[in-house]
């Protein structure tokens, strides 16, 4: 593996190290962070889970193999102060948003996912397209929703994982992860069971990879296929660049007019205002679209 100079922001870089049967994605996200949650004007906690949750949608969606692909991480609670935190990943494009309870919020005892989610849980749907769908839910019983979302792999993949995290910044984030993960075989997409999780080569991999830290993986200045060199620098390591990640909300004007349409009269009717305007919200990009029913007459 060949050390590279340049300085990769808002990029994944994909790397193998096939005699471990171990694959991996390093990314770091800036301007597309940044674009998702100054649209929102969340608590500094509310702004840092979505911003945990949006580091790790983007370094699991890059694992992807077809680009009309979609992942979905899905927070979820009927009685806690956040009821749901959602993020989503399609071809590079991520986005993310939280709906909480203020007076819960303010009246919480600690931060704490039990106490922040009550009884939760975390669901990760893939969507192959042709391939079909798959879900798997684990409880938010971990420490962060990093430590759930391992769960989920060993748990419902059978796949052993380690991921890490870094963010730095106030009021302009910039946060890196890194994902590791064992492979039966060595062989991407192969069925994932009856993994040993004390396997040798696995152990040796998960103990270089807990040797990078969050300040490496969010410092701009290091270039990602440095960071792989420094934790692998003794094995051969295939490295690959991967998706561009931007923010990726999919609502436009254009597209809710053409849903609305598909209504009847009658129902577009009791859906508009006393001014005859339907108030479309697009919870992703905290912004509301109002289609004046004269508008879709013509």
């Amino acid at each position: 593996m060949s050390e590279q100079s340049e300085i990769a922001i808002d990029q994944v870089l994909h790397f193998t190290i096939s005699s471990r049967d171990v694959r991996g994605r390093i990314v770091r996200i800036d301007e597309a962070l940044n674009a998702i949650i100054s649209v929102h004007n969340y608590p500094p906690l509310i702004e840092s889970l979505l911003t945990e949750a949006l580091s790790l949608t983007a370094v699991i969606g890059s694992t992807l193999k077809n680009e009309d692909g979609q992942m979905t991480i899905q927070a979820q609670s009927s009685s806690g102060a956040i009821s749901l935190l959602v993020c989503d990943y399609i071809a590079g494009a991520i986005r993310g948003y939280v709906q909480f309870d203020r007076a819960k919020f303010d009246a919480r005892k600690d931060d704490s996912l039990e106490t922040l989610f009550a009884d939760g849980y975390l669901a990760i749907t893939i969507d192959r397209a042709k391939q079909g769908r798959y879900q798997g839910i684990v409880p938010l019983d971990g420490v962060s929703i990093t430590e759930c979302v391992e769960h989920y792999f060993v748990q419902s993949e059978q796949l052993p994982t380690k991921i890490i995290l870094g963010v730095k910044g106030d009021r302009h984030k910039i946060a890196g992860a890194l994902l590791v993960q064992h492979l039966p075989d060595g062989e991407e997409g192969k069925e994932r069971l009856h993994v040993r999780l004390d396997h040798p080569e696995w152990e040796h991999v998960k103990i270089l990879s807990q040797s990078m830290s969050g300040d490496e993986l969010c410092n701009e200045n290091i270039p990602l296929e440095e960071l792989a060199w420094r934790l692998f620098h003794e094995e051969e390591v295939r490295i690959e660049k991967g998706a561009l990640i931007s923010k990726g909300c999919r609502c436009n004007e254009a597209h809710i007019r053409d849903v609305i349409a598909k209504f009847p009269d009658s129902e577009r009717q009791e859906m508009a205002n006393d001014d005859g305007k339907i108030v479309v919200d697009c919870k992703f990009c905290s912004k509301d679209f109002l289609i004046s029913l004269a508008s879709l007459a013509n």
